[in-house]
């Protein structure tokens, strides 16, 4: 599955962006994810997760000023993101797992795209 993104940019403190991960195959049923990882992080932090039957979850930094979507028709994924800090600032990566079962953490991270810059400043 190749996962492509787009969205990013630089945005004042207390901003928004919306990020976007086109998927090349399907999205439905299938648990999708946003990670950032900031220089020297090697493993990234999970930002938001939607698992192949539409739950949610998201990191406590994040709760109450992301949201993340999916699109099924458009295999498409979003990261609505409000209230942006400076902490925010990271390259953000998209990820997939196997379509038709439900993720843990890891099985998330089967598929991954080539991440989008975020700069949150003031």
């Amino acid at each position: 599955v190749h996962l492509a993104e787009s969205g990013g940019g630089s945005v004042q403190i207390g901003g928004s962006l919306r990020l976007s991960c086109v998927a090349s195959d399907f999205t439905r049923n299938r648990c999708m994810a946003w990670f950032r990882q900031a220089p020297g992080d090697e493993r990234g932090e999970e930002v938001a997760m939607i698992n192949n039957d539409d739950s949610v979850r998201y990191a406590d930094s994040v709760k109450g000023r992301f949201t993340i979507s999916k699109d099924n028709v458009r295999n498409t994924l979003y990261l609505q993101m409000d209230s942006l800090k400076s902490d925010d600032s990271s390259k953000y990566y998209c990820a997939a797992g196997p379509a038709f079962i439900y993720c843990t953490t890891n099985a998330v991270r089967t598929y991954w795209g080539q991440g989008t810059q975020v700069t949150v400043s003031s």
